[in-house]
This record gives C-alpha cells, structure tokens and sequence, in this order.
C-alpha cells in the first residue's frame, strides 16, 4: 500500500542540490527571457551550476537560447561552454558578445579550452585563439597540434612542481607564497633538475606531515606517468585500473609538459561508454540537439546495412517456398526461432562488447568466454525448444512440428553465443571498432540460420 505522506516527483524535480534544474525554473526562465528580464534572469541562474545552465541552455528552442545567452551577459561562465553539447558550442560563441567571450574563456584551463575549441570551425577557433594572452595561445596552439585523442589535448599545462629534495616545510612555504595555483590539483611533483618528474605528493599527505620530512619519503607508491602522444582510452583505463587521482605527462625527452586529473580521465570513459553504446545501436556520434538533417544522413548507412541483411534472410527464405506452401504453419512459428536467436545474439553481444572496451576480454581468456557463452545458449536453448515444442504441439497438433521448432531453436541460440562472442573478437582484430559492426553481422547470422536450420529441418521432417 503506497504511505499517503509519499509523493511521486519527476525525475527533474528531485530535491535538494543533487539535481537544482527542474520544470518549474526553465519555464521561469523562458518567462524572464521572453520579457527581456535580465535581474531575473540572473537571480534565477546565478545559484545553478554551470552543468545545471548548459543542461537548461540544451532544452530551450533556437530563439529562446540566443536570447539567454544575450541577456545573462557579462555573468556568462566559462564553464558554461565547455559543458555544452559539441553541437550548441559554436552557436552559442556566435551569440556571446566579444568581450564577453573573452572574459569567459581567459577563465578556464588551458585542457578546457583546448576542449572547447578542437571540434569547432576554424574561423572559430581562430577567433578564440586570438583571444588568449600569448602563453596560452601557445600552450593551446601546441595542444591541438598533437594527435586527436591524445593525452597533450588532455592534459591541463597548469601543474605544481617541486625539488624531490625538498622537505615538507620548504613545499608548504612555497605553496603559500605563490601568487597564483592552479584551480584544481590533487598531486605536487617531484622532479629531477632536468624538470623528469620522479614521483608525487599527495596534499592531503604533504599537510599531514611534519615539517622536517622529505618529500621523497612520503611520496606516492602509485606514481606513473604518461607520454603526450599516448592515446586517451589507455590513460582513461590506467585511471580506472589504478586508482588514480592525477598523473603528469612528458614529452619524448622524459620532462614533464602537463598533468591529467581524475575528472578529465573519468569523461573519457564516459564518453567511450556512451559511444558504445551509440554505436550498438546503429547511431553513431549523434546528440539530441542535432539537426534533422544530420540525424538521417548519420543513420542512414547503418538502416541501409540492415537493409541488405533483412534482403539476405528473405533470399533464405524463398529457397523454402515449396514446405512453407505445404505446412502454413511454418510461416506462423518462423519469425519466433530468428527473434529468440536475434535476442540472445544482442545479449551476447553486449556482453562481449563491454568486456573488449574494459580490456576484460582478451586473448588469452577468449575461448573460455566463448565456451561459456555457447553452453549458456544450449542450456536457454533447451529450456525454449521444451516451451515452444509444446506450445507448437498444442497449437497446430503436430508433434513433429514441435519437434522441428525445439530443434531450430536449440541450434539458433548456440549459434547465437558463439556469434555474439566470436563477431566482436574478430572486428577487434581486424581494426574495426566491434560496437559499430558488430550488430548487422549478429543480427544477419542469427537470421540466417534460424531460418535455415527451421526450414531445412522442416524439409526433412515434414514433407
């Protein structure tokens, strides 16, 4: 019985600061936009987060987010724009006035703003470079000249360093007579007098040390560092696997350029699980804010693969035409055995999916993977041929009927273990990203041979 002192909220109503934009505060909003309000607006967005305005920047229309982004003026935050979709970036730095733009965007990282800019239009970018002061400029310039997805346009260029000699005292006073730090940082680091970081400190040890104690004897055991063109995805997993809260980056000389923290390796991974997950369907690199247009030219390649696999399995069908004349209770129980082996592919797909991008599935465990997937799907499958064999028995009062849809879905769901296991693998190891293939040769096989093993045992049993 539901407690009467309970209420059902919608999901963007939740109390409290663990989610501030709700109904209520965009449609005020779109109130003291349209009026042309800018105190109210102000009072309205000033205590959201910056991820919390470009969430409610994305929701408005066309018009509205020009509009927004006019009237909040000069409180616009940087921050705003590097939580903005790509796909709203450049218009909203269309609609910033040039002043504006400059305050925001001088305000953030030197990693945000290559962020920010790497996928814009080079017009663009070359108005938010000039921008910069010179050192930044420079600092970003070289970032985007490195390797897309490499951790030099990863890394931020603002780091602390200090003597590896030094002692816990030396390292507090220097802190302390710095006249500027870096926003974020979780490590000071220790290097050699050719600038080759040898390890780090974290804060939280350098403040609970005495002032006496080297830094060398209070330094991280999980020290590692990163060459600036390593890829992303690697960092990301290194992150994920050792814990890691920050790591410096070095050229190829071994002298440290930059540092990568946890919050940037984190939206790596979220970005490559959400592409996977993109992917498996078939979408691509697609946002809810992008055009019409773009939406069915991204999709289209993928519709017209499954196109061709449907125009496959249809040509599998019509080498049966004579039994499914014969026995019309075969086009009935024909699209059950494909769906159930279509299903248990996708699964095993997913499944295999993930593993490859969390470096779970490898090489040396595949065959066991693979053995594992394949018993599951005979034992599914003898559980679903026992179901649809009486379900088959009952409905058309054949047994051997029965017997024949069992037996196809035995063989279906095997074969769709080990097709959801063994495609994958073997786009891996032919460079082919296995989320974005993967599905239409599933899928296809499952088809294939679902109908293939019902109507060819059909053929043989039936006729």
């Amino acid at each position: 019985m539901t407690d009467p002192d309970m209420t059902v909220q919608d999901p963007g109503e939740r109390d409290g600061d663990v989610y501030a934009l709700d109904r209520r505060t965009i449609a005020d909003v779109r109130d003291a936009v349209e009026v042309g309000d800018a105190a109210r607006l102000a009072a309205l967005l000033d205590d959201l987060h910056a991820a919390d305005i470009a969430d409610l920047i994305e929701q408005i229309g066309g018009d509205e987010r020009q509009g927004l982004v006019r009237l909040y003026g000069r409180a616009f935050d940087g921050e705003i724009l590097s939580e903005l979709s790509e796909g709203l970036r450049e218009e909203v730095i269309g609609a910033l006035a040039p002043d504006i733009l400059s305050e925001a965007v001088r305000d953030l990282e030197s990693d945000d703003v290559v962020d920010l800019i790497e996928d814009l239009e080079t017009p663009t970018q070359e108005a938010i470079l000039d921008i910069l002061e010179a050192p930044d400029r420079v600092a970003v310039e070289q970032a985007l000249s490195l390797p897309e997805f490499s951790a030099g346009r990863l890394m931020q260029r603002e780091f602390v360093v200090t003597p590896r000699h030094w002692t816990v005292g030396h390292a507090i006073d220097f802190l302390r007579g710095q006249a500027e730090l870096p926003e974020q940082f979780y490590h000071v680091i220790l290097v050699d007098p050719r600038m080759k970081p040898e390890g780090y400190v974290t804060l939280g040890k350098l403040m609970s040390s005495r002032r006496e104690v080297r830094l060398a004897d209070i330094a991280e055991d999980s020290f590692r560092s990163f060459v600036m063109d390593e890829d992303e995805g690697d960092i990301a997993y290194a992150f994920n696997q050792y814990h890691l809260i920050s790591a410096p980056v070095v050229d190829h000389d071994g002298r440290l350029v930059g540092v990568i923290t946890i919050d940037d390796a984190m939206a790596v991974l979220d970005e490559e699980h959400e592409e996977d997950i993109l992917r498996l369907a078939g979408v691509g690199d697609e946002d809810i804010t992008d055009r019409t247009l773009d939406i069915a030219r991204r999709r289209f390649p993928w519709l017209f693969v499954n196109l061709v696999t449907a125009i496959l399995a249809s040509l599998v069908i019509a080498q049966f035409e004579q039994i499914i004349g014969a026995v019309v209770a075969l086009a009935v129980l024909m699209p059950i055995v494909a769906s159930m082996g279509g299903n248990a592919g996708t699964q095993t797909l997913t499944v295999a999916v993930r593993a490859l991008a969390t470096r779970d599935l490898t090489g040396s465990n595949a065959w066991r993977v693979i053995r594992r997937e394949v018993v599951a799907g005979l034992l599914n499958g003898v559980v679903f041929a026992v179901l649809m064999g009486g379900v088959g028995y009952l409905w058309f009062g054949t047994a051997m009927l029965g017997l024949v849809i069992g037996a196809a879905m035995i063989i279906n769901m095997v074969v769709a273990g080990l097709a959801g296991t063994l495609v994958p693998l073997a786009l891996e190891r032919a460079g082919v990203d296995p989320a974005l293939a993967s599905g239409a040769f599933v899928t296809t096989v499952t088809d294939v041979i679902g109908f293939f093993a019902f109507l060819g045992l059909a053929s043989v049993v039936l006729l």
